[in-house]
């Protein structure tokens, strides 16, 4: 048998997926419809943008770098504010100032600290009116004006403002130290959560790392030369040696070696790799060397489309965030609202002086309200639970599969390249009364040599298995559904089914009851004769992976009904969901038929998931609720999924659930933590509780509680990384 040229062959691993956006663009985490050529601001949220395509070798984000330095020198300034304020309270000496001198250096102090520092507040605040499209950055902005604005005045033209503005001694209230404070305190809270977003990068970005700089490109004289890796182009000649990484995904021509490829498929043990096998890009050579063919350069390589399939998973939408949109449209409006009309009633009904705490409440109403906690409670989660994906070998196109996946109550497997390894082998030797299994196999793959049946490169490894000479068979015939005939030094060999034994008049009673419980056990059972004599008789398989069983057993236990879906013949079928407890076979159906069972099971209210590897397998994969895709299959069946599992193992969709369940309970709890911060923090800024228990939230106080909130979300949603699964 002639086996299929290396082009032709799926790449293991290969990840169908469109062309990676351009390197250099920016998109928003929250809303990944946003694109731009350059670093920026959202402009419907305000959040800073962040690269589209995770590189190698990057260093800190600018952003990250901006707003640690703001903060850091707005700290070291509103330091001695905070300490004016508050230093009474913990025994430091009053400054020897006058009132109108200390005003003028509160003034100084602060105007760096809200100008500079809380500059890129301020832009995205004015933006978002601009744009309307209220956010976090309204409320930051319009706080933070207001009381540095109000205290200007007051210091500048204090006599504009009439008695109710003044307090003890007539002096006029100032909140300097306050939109300081508050800048300071959200600055960090931006350090924070922009380090904590770039952390969700930092498993692609390991695994970009993990590709060699250069390559040892072979020339035409048979020399080597080391070029950049960018430099390498597909169908370039590349020899790698003992201890080296693969450069990029190819073939295999000459040599041989054990390649370490655990960082693609989780693999600890090594792979043995010869002559036209594929071997991965970024993996570990051991000790042999060999020579190979670039297939896939650049962005094509399967770990460039690992990335790129990660990175837009990440920032796509969950169907969860429209709760959170949903409610985002009429808080912002609602907090103005509630500032305002708190405000109105310190004015008329407060204490004196009534008109400072009115704007003192607005401040901090509008502060405390901030929906960033809000607005980062699903896009964190989500981004999380990605790079957690990628770590164990899943990888989920968007959002919405990881949703989804938790609600599958029936898992629909294609038998061959899911359940089995997709490789047909040797299972069984029978030799006749008198006869061995070494002359059997020999003679047979020296039969099988000249063949183009699929089983013939089974018969013929089974030979190089057992290290026996296969010698060239001459007069060799292929008889067209029965099997091949030809002459072995001298013997007249035939090697096929039992209808081509019984053409040749060779007698299989002594065998024919084995070869029956053979085909029982799912094997394709063929003759050997020699010389008008039966010499035995070979079980072909495909064998069902290591995994299956215990992964079918996992989704019984999370409740899930298995269904097989397969083109192949009834009897077979059924032997392999017979070995795996499979709960219902259905058989024979061709391509287009699969999809109208997926429809079937939908209409009868099943909520579907559907796992395949072939090109046969995408529309089926298209239509159920979930598609999960091998990622040792073909390109069209990556790109029909939601899901793809990189190793091809089916103990990646229980992986892949137990995370679903997770994240989703991770976006949850976020939620509720947002919404009971803003549900208890509002009354307390208004005020509401100042004439039952005279509780007065100061607007550093609320700075530091929106904050507080925002890492409070971020740091739950890190809980992901570490969670058993």
């Amino acid at each position: 048998m002639t086996s299929p040229s290396p082009s032709s062959v799926p790449a293991h691993g290969q990840l169908g997926a469109p062309h990676p956006p351009r390197a250099g663009q920016y998109t928003c985490p929250m809303h990944p419809q946003i694109v731009r050529d350059g670093p920026g601001a959202c402009p419907l949220c305000g959040m800073a943008l962040e690269p589209v395509l995770a590189t190698a070798g990057a260093g800190e984000d600018p952003e990250l770098v901006d707003m640690r330095r703001r903060f850091w020198i707005s700290a070291l300034l509103s330091l001695p504010l905070l300490l004016h304020t508050m230093g009474g309270m913990v025994g430091l000496p009053e400054v020897a100032w006058s009132a109108r001198t200390l005003s003028w250096a509160e003034l100084v102090i602060a105007t760096p600290v809200v100008l500079w520092g809380g500059w890129p507040f301020l832009v995205r605040g004015a933006r978002s009116v601009a744009n309307r499209s209220l956010n976090m950055f309204t409320l930051i902005g319009l706080g933070t004006a207001v009381a540095y604005g109000y205290s200007v005045v007051a210091v500048v033209r204090p006599e504009l403002f009439p008695p109710s503005f003044r307090g003890v001694g007539a002096e006029m209230e100032l909140y300097f130290e306050a939109a300081a404070v508050i800048v300071t305190l959200v600055l960090l809270g931006q350090w924070l959560e922009l380090r904590a977003r770039t952390q969700t990068g930092n498993a692609l970005r390991s695994l970009l790392n993990l590709a060699p700089a250069h390559a040892r490109r072979v020339n035409l004289a048979g020399e080597d030369e080391e070029v950049a890796l960018a430099a390498v182009a597909v169908g370039d000649r590349l020899r790698v040696r003992p201890g080296e990484k693969v450069p990029v995904d190819g073939v295999l021509l000459e040599g041989g070696s054990a390649v370490d490829e655990s960082m693609v498929t989780g693999e600890s043990i090594p792979v043995e790799k010869h002559p036209d096998d594929r071997v991965i890009g970024a993996t570990l050579n051991g000790q042999g060397s060999f020579v190979m063919r670039a297939d896939r350069v650049g962005s094509d390589t399967l770990l460039s489309r690992i990335v790129h399939l990660v990175a837009t998973a990440q920032r796509s939408r969950a169907p969860i965030q429209g709760l959170a949109d949903r409610v985002a449209a009429w808080f912002v409006p609602a907090v103005i609202a509630s500032a305002l009309m708190a405000a109105a009633v310190w004015a008329v009904w407060g204490p004196e002086p009534r008109a400072a705490h009115a704007v003192v409440v607005a401040v901090t109403v509008l502060i405390i309200a901030c929906p960033c906690a809000l607005g980062l409670a699903t896009p964190m989660s989500i981004m999380v639970a990605m790079g957690r994906g990628a770590g164990i070998g899943v990888l989920f196109r968007n959002a919405e599969a990881i949703e989804q996946l938790r609600k599958v109550d029936t898992l629909v497997l294609d038998k061959t390249g899911t359940l089995t390894e997709g490789r047909p082998k040797v299972v069984r030797i029978v030799p006749a009364p008198g006869q061995t299994e070494e002359r059997l196999v020999a003679l047979a793959a020296t039969l099988e040599r000249g063949s183009e049946h699929p089983l013939a490169s089974a018969i013929v490894a089974a030979a190089n298995e057992r290290k026996l000479t296969v010698g060239a068979a001459t007069n060799f015939e292929a008889r067209a559904g029965l099997g091949v005939v030809g002459l072995i030094d001298g013997t007249q060999a035939a090697f096929g089914n039992a209808e081509l034994m019984t053409a040749l008049s060779v007698a299989t009673d002594a065998l024919v009851e084995t070869a029956e419980a053979m085909r029982k056990d799912g094997q394709t059972v063929m003759f050997l004769a020699a010389d008008g004599r039966l010499v035995g008789l070979i079980g072909v398989a495909d064998p069902i992976k290591g995994t299956s069983l215990e992964a079918v057993r996992a989704m019984h236990a999370e409740g899930v009904r298995i269904i097989m879906l397969t083109g192949d013949n009834r009897t077979t079928a059924e032997a392999v969901a017979a070995q795996l407890q499979i709960d219902e076979v259905i058989a024979g159906v061709l391509p287009e038929q699969k999809i109208d069972e997926i429809r079937r099971l939908q209409a009868d209210g099943r909520f579907v998931a559907m796992a395949g590897d072939g090109v046969n397998d995408a529309p089926a994969l298209a239509q159920a609720q979930v598609g999960i895709a091998m990622g040792t299959g073909t390109d069209v069946a990556v790109e029909s999924a939601g899901v793809t599992l990189v190793k091809g193992d089916l103990s990646g969709i229980v992986r892949a659930k137990r995370l679903s369940h997770l994240t989703i309970r991770n976006i949850k709890q976020n939620l509720v933590l947002a919404f009971i911060y803003n549900a208890a923090g509002i009354p307390v800024a208004a005020g509401v509780f100042y004439p039952l228990f005279g509780w007065l939230l100061s607007p550093m106080l609320a700075a530091a509680a929106m904050s507080l909130s925002s890492i409070s979300v971020v740091v739950n949603a890190l809980r992901l990384r570490t969670r058993p699964i």
